[in-house]
């Protein structure tokens, strides 16, 4: 039995990572940047186990994502968790907080050579979320809705996109970040959990719904995941 886990926590954007900062006197935070990307590592103990958080302001976009969530490989992380804000496709309400189950790129398209949509030839491209974390968080937050999360380059705005995603992907929600994250972890074998929060319909009003809620710069999904960590002592399978 390990005595130790380490969570890397991966956020894109500025007004997301705020919380965060704000807290970070209270956690007796310590700075711990990524190259020019701004982090902070805290830890929590209980009965002589410790788990330790190294979080990472990554930036938005997906190659941001997938560099950090490499440091924080690299960084022996034993959990990555990536939060954030979404764009709800199918069966999410504004406000909703979710979790995802599948993760896809959906702006990768080698469609005119004959492929899929998203299809990457010789490997697989349907990321796939950990089972003991969708587990462990559904249990601490139930309200938690589960499944597809797609992934790009690109904010979504646009009902024929969405309906693509809905149908194409049977997708749940739309985001920047989730999907590289998934794929680092998928290939260096961490366990991998996006709990992000819908904050427009991904629809002809998303610019207008999303900017509201970024500029709020709400506090939810920090708290929300920083009061689940303590939780996490109580789940034997994460200390084998």
């Amino acid at each position: 039995m390990k005595n130790e886990l380490k969570i890397g926590y991966i956020v894109a954007d500025e007004d997301e990572y705020a919380p965060l900062r704000e807290l970070t006197v209270s956690l007796s935070a310590k700075r711990a940047d990524f190259y020019k990307r701004e982090g902070h590592i805290f830890s929590f103990e209980k009965d002589g186990k410790k788990i330790t958080v190294h979080s990472v302001l990554c930036g938005i976009g997906m190659v941001n994502a997938a560099a950090a969530a490499t440091f924080l490989a690299l960084e022996n992380c034993d959990i990555i968790i990536n939060s954030g804000l979404s764009g709800g496709i199918s069966g999410v309400k504004r406000g909703e907080l979710t979790i995802g189950t599948k993760y896809i790129e959906h702006d990768f398209d080698l469609t005119p050579l004959g492929y899929k949509p998203c299809q990457k030839p010789l490997q697989n491209y349907v990321y796939s979320g950990d089972e003991n974390l969708i587990e462990a968080f559904s249990k601490i937050y139930p309200e938690l809705k589960k499944g597809v999360a797609v992934s790009g380059d690109s904010f979504i705005a646009s009902e024929e996109k969405k309906n693509f995603f809905k149908n194409e992907y049977q997708a749940m929600s739309c985001d920047m970040e989730s999907a590289a994250v998934a794929y680092v972890c998928q290939q260096a074998q961490i366990p991998f959990a996006a709990i992000r929060r819908i904050s427009d319909d991904a629809g002809d009003d998303a610019t207008r719904n999303y900017t509201e809620m970024n500029n709020l710069r709400e506090e939810v999904l920090v708290k929300l995941f920083v009061s689940a960590l303590p939780k996490l002592f109580d789940f034997p399978k994460f200390w084998k």
